[in-house]
């Protein structure tokens, strides 16, 4: 298969720049990209991706388009052995960073640094993030990856800036950069950050030279994509309970005191349940109601195939229940599955043995295809913009020929439209950038 015109000149951009940012929109392709780059390259390329991913992106797109690069995926069991190895790939997940620079022995003969889905390192303040800056300057070449840079606001655009450049153009130094492009605001208790006008200009402009970004749409002629919402109204009993706990911060469920102690907390506790179902301070399911899955499971039953998006546990196993009890054919990914079985999951629902998949959308955001569905339905929202916006690409990317949907659930008089609204403006947000980073590339 021959790439597209933008995964070419992809491609040849990572060839004449060792430092380098892709922010190409979810779907555009960019793994290829990345692999035909390689491939014209002696030395070996470590590469750095979500755990779910190694096999069923990483490890599928080198034998489709790149079988003559060999490869190793190292999970915990195997890494020595996969390092070690004569592969010129050697694909491994995110918290491996650590354990790499440790053994770092193992990385002679390596020369390029791939990282898959940078948003993972943007924590200047995590030890893995730490990790992977000290990683990092053991490598001349580095690509770092992106269709979501910076989901909760341009601050989160420094630390994976810094891993590729260090600092060369974002500066060395966080607290500089964040007066640079925002401004403290008091807010009762502590100062809060606030972009200023032009700090997607300035970011964009200062990473210009390095970064390459093309838009799904731009790339592809893809089919339109609608966004709805669908409300459900709680019964009454609920709402009571609802109201009690947003006034009294304690809800009593006649087996369990649910205690809200702060603000977050409450909000939080609120959102769960609307859900169906609220956790106690041991951690332990407080069962209300499930009216709401009925709904969804109604949407999924009127459609061949769905990904049904939950954020909670209780969640996806009364939908799992209820698709049992409706002979709906069904596979959940979440934290507790492996990543080969992801991608057997993956391969079965594009194959059409599956009518649904219930998804995490941490663990089934990043890099799998499943576009035989055609609806994305959230059972809850999300305050992960990076989580909401990736999850709705699995369906809508290279390979999309049908009309696709999302459809958000949300109780009436709750939180949970005001969630899906705020959502939407982070997603505002993050696409102004993007935008911009796309103006410049058409400009140079």
């Amino acid at each position: 298969m021959k790439p597209f015109e933008h995964q070419k000149v992809t491609t040849d951009f990572i060839k004449d720049n060792n430092r380098c940012l892709i922010t190409s929109d979810p779907g555009t392709g960019k793994t290829r990209s990345v692999l035909d780059a390689i491939v014209d390259r002696e030395s070996r390329t470590l590469v750095l991706a979500p755990l779910s991913i190694l096999e069923a992106s990483w490890g599928d797109d080198i034998d489709k388009f790149t079988p003559n690069l060999t490869y190793a995926v190292a999970y915990a069991k195997n890494r020595e052995k996969a390092f070690k190895s004569d592969a010129r790939v050697v694909i491994t997940n995110h918290d491996a960073v650590k354990w790499i620079l440790k053994s770092k022995h193992l990385l002679d003969g390596f020369d390029t640094l791939v990282i898959d889905e940078f948003t993972a390192f943007k924590n200047k303040d995590s030890q893995r993030s730490k990790a992977m800056l000290k990683l990092s300057t053991l490598f001349e070449n580095r690509i770092a990856m992106s269709g979501t840079p910076n989901s909760n606001g341009i601050l989160d655009v420094w630390h994976p800036a810094l891993i590729v450049d260090e600092g060369e153009r974002l500066g060395r130094r966080f607290y500089s950069f964040r007066a640079s492009v925002c401004t403290p605001r008091f807010n009762g208790f502590a100062n809060e950050w606030v972009q200023k006008d032009n700090a997607e200009e300035t970011v964009a402009a200062a990473l210009s030279d390095i970064n390459i970004r093309y838009e799904l749409t731009e790339c592809i002629d893809m089919p339109p994509q609608t966004v709805r919402i669908m409300y459900v109204t709680l019964p009454k009993k609920i709402m009571n309970q609802y109201e009690a706990l947003s006034e009294d911060s304690v809800l009593y469920t006649g087996k369990a005191t649910i205690n809200a102690v702060h603000a977050g907390s409450k909000v939080k506790k609120l959102l769960q349940l609307c859900t169906g179902a609220v956790y106690d301070e041991h951690g332990d399911v407080q069962s209300i109601h499930s009216e709401r899955y009925d709904l969804v499971m109604q949407l999924v039953s009127q459609r061949p195939q769905s990904l049904v998006a939950f954020n909670w546990k209780h969640e996806q196993r009364y939908m799992v229940e209820l698709a049992d009890k409706l002979g709906i054919k069904h596979a959940t990914i979440d934290g507790s599955v492996a990543a080969h079985k992801r991608k057997e999951i993956v391969d079965r629902l594009q194959a059409g043995q599956l009518q649904v998949v219930f998804c995490h959308p941490q663990s089934a955001g990043h890099g799998l295809t499943m576009t035989k569905a055609k609806t994305v339905i959230w059972a809850s929202p999300t305050y992960n913009a990076e989580h909401y916006q990736q999850f709705n690409r699995r369906i809508y990317r290279a390979g999309q020929t049908e009309k696709t949907e999302v459809i958000q659930i949300a109780a009436r008089n709750t939180w949970e439209p005001d969630v899906y609204e705020k959502l939407q403006g982070k997603v505002d947000r993050m696409d102004e950038l993007l935008g911009i980073l796309n103006k410049l590339k058409q400009a140079a």
